[in-house]
């Protein structure tokens, strides 16, 4: 069972969205984030590296806000559903353009396939999180 999992089991009070769904997208976004951060390693290592600036980019911002996202929507004290959706439809759009950038390179670079894999399952999370969000 995921951390995220257990610490949503514990929560005291009511959940304002379904902690299947909620689990699913800090999952995500930590996933996300990860990718992004190693792909931009990865891009940095390759010999190409002046072809990869706007991934790397686009990577650097994904993986901050993915962070920022898992970090206020773990939150449910006080929760703010106008802040939350903006967040996740931000998160959801950064997502779009770091995914799409990456699947341009996936064919010369492996890692960049991988980064954009997590990247459109991050963007789905948060639009269907987004999706929930009464």
């Amino acid at each position: 069972m995921s951390y995220p999992k257990q610490m949503l089991d514990t929560y005291p009070r009511t959940l304002n969205v379904d902690a299947g769904l909620l689990t699913a997208t800090i999952d995500a976004l930590n996933n996300c984030a990860q990718a992004c951060t190693a792909d931009v390693d990865d891009d940095l290592s390759e010999q190409n590296v002046t072809e990869l600036v706007k991934c790397i980019r686009l990577c650097l911002d994904c993986a901050d806000v993915c962070t920022v996202t898992v970090r206020v929507i773990s939150r449910q004290t006080g929760y703010d559903a106008h802040v939350t959706k903006s967040l996740l439809e931000a998160c959801a759009a950064t997502c779009k353009s770091c995914g799409d950038e990456c699947e341009h390179h996936a064919k010369m670079h492996k890692h960049c396939g991988i980064c954009a894999e997590a990247c459109q399952s991050c963007e789905q999370a948060c639009r269907e999180l987004v999706g929930a969000i009464k």
